[in-house]
């Protein structure tokens, strides 16, 4: 029978099992979701990050700033978090290893009749589709995907490796969260 305070739960773990224990049982879930969680407002995201920041915080038994621990942690913010998913997704479509109806949602401005003679029709860009609600509409998965996608660089958009994708993102989300 398990007994004990939670402090004195927190002090039987180590570091590394109780960080393998938030993983799956927070960072995991905050991920899975986060496509999902695309053009939400704001305070929902602030509660989120809250979960992460705690989270952070309980791994080092720290009360301190948590920019620091997310960084050591090399945790995104919830912002960047649902970028990365947003992209990996993205990029699994238009690479033919994601469910197709998803990837026949996304279209290359190249492919367009009407932008073929458009400087635009040379860049890895996607069509951004036109909304009636700007709340709503820009939520759906063909309008964050190509918005999401084409705010990447261009070098980063050209990458053809899921790994070194999802390497090469983190590091540039990585890059942008915490300077």
């Amino acid at each position: 029978m398990f007994r004990g305070t939670s402090a004195d739960t927190h002090h039987s773990l180590t570091k590394d099992a109780l960080l393998t224990l938030l993983r799956a049982l927070v960072v995991s879930k905050v991920d899975c979701y986060s496509t999902v969680l695309v053009g939400v407002s704001l305070s929902l995201t602030d509660r989120l990050q809250s979960v992460l920041n705690t989270a952070a915080r309980l791994v080092f038994s720290a009360r301190r700033s948590v920019t620091p621990l997310l960084r050591d942690l090399h945790w995104l913010k919830v912002p960047e978090r649902i970028k990365f998913r947003l992209c990996v997704l993205t990029h699994r479509c238009l690479h033919g290893t994601a469910l197709p109806y998803l990837a026949e949602t996304l279209q290359w401005t190249s492919n367009m009749s009407a932008r073929r003679h458009l400087r635009s029709a040379a860049t890895p860009t996607l069509v951004v589709l036109s909304t009636r609600r700007s709340t709503l509409g820009g939520r759906v998965f063909p309008v964050a995907a190509a918005r999401t996608w084409n705010s990447l660089p261009s070098s980063l958009q050209a990458v053809q490796s899921l790994t070194t994708f999802r390497r090469h993102l983190k590091a540039e989300l990585f890059e942008s969260s915490f300077t």
